[in-house]
């Protein structure tokens, strides 16, 4: 069996720069895929840019439920927002879980989805989610699959080692998984990121990478001190991991591993 390896940039239109140095790690680097925020305002102009700029770099949907505001009237969701109209913080978030109205989920997801198809012109490559937050019960990762189902796109797989907030969705995984039967990776690693985001730990995955389809996610992108400040804790990090993504002893060590780049569409 081949080693088959996506590598894809989270949170494609957080920002013009961050989604420009996606855009740099792609022609310049190894990422082969990103997935979209679609509840930002200019997601959809940067969308155009990447279909000009980048017609190689396959491009997914990034579902939200926690961060700016929902596309849809907050009439229609409140159960996901706040009382400004804005999606629940990650820690607001994971306390209203018992919360939430699924159908108010997927609405809003669908809405997410929709955007994305006029502004590319086309179905996602696949789904995943900011935050993770479609993993974070079993409904909301039921709903995940439901759309992917519907519109015919892959999944970020679950998660190999399970963080303690998706326990409850771990144990119910497989039964969703053999009901719907997604295209998906058969691995997913996570840890390259923050602290982990280094050379020596990418090289280290590569040098380890198992037979089959896996993906690594990342989070490269240009930041200023203004996003820094007011929209993120995930800042600088983001610069270090382009200097990584494009340097050329990473594209070697795919080579010398006989490791296949490819996006979700090759699923």
């Amino acid at each position: 069996m081949s080693k088959r390896l996506i590598i894809n940039s989270d949170d494609y239109g957080r920002s013009p720069d961050i989604s420009r140095g996606i855009r740099e790690t792609h022609l310049q680097g190894v990422v082969t895929s990103t997935t979209c925020m679609m509840n930002i305002r200019t997601t959809a102009r940067d969308i155009a840019i990447a279909l000009n700029e980048t017609p190689d770099l396959k491009m997914g949907v990034h579902l939200v439920l926690t961060a700016k505001g929902p596309i849809l009237p907050r009439k229609w969701v409140k159960s996901i927002t706040d009382e400004n109209g804005d999606f629940l913080k990650y820690n607001d978030f994971i306390t209203n879980l018992p919360n939430l109205d699924i159908l108010e989920v997927k609405a809003e997801w669908r809405a997410q989805i929709e955007a994305f198809i006029a502004a590319a012109g086309e179905k996602p490559t696949h789904l995943d989610s900011h935050h993770h937050s479609s993993y974070f019960s079993p409904a909301l990762f039921k709903a995940m699959l439901e759309l992917a189902k519907e519109y015919e796109c892959a999944i970020r797989s679950p998660f190999t080692t399970v963080p303690s907030e998706l326990e409850e969705t771990s144990r119910v995984a497989p039964e969703l998984i053999q009901e719907f039967n997604p295209r998906r990776p058969g691995t997913f690693i996570v840890d390259f990121y923050d602290q982990g985001a280094t050379t020596e730990h990418l090289l280290d995955i590569l040098s380890h990478l198992p037979e089959g389809t896996s993906e690594i996610m990342c989070h490269p992108g240009h930041v200023d001190q203004n996003f820094a400040d007011k929209e993120s804790v995930y800042n600088f990090q983001r610069e270090r991991e382009i200097k990584i993504l494009t340097d050329p002893a990473i594209k070697k060590a795919i080579q010398a591993n006989g490791i296949e780049l490819i996006t979700f569409a090759n699923l």
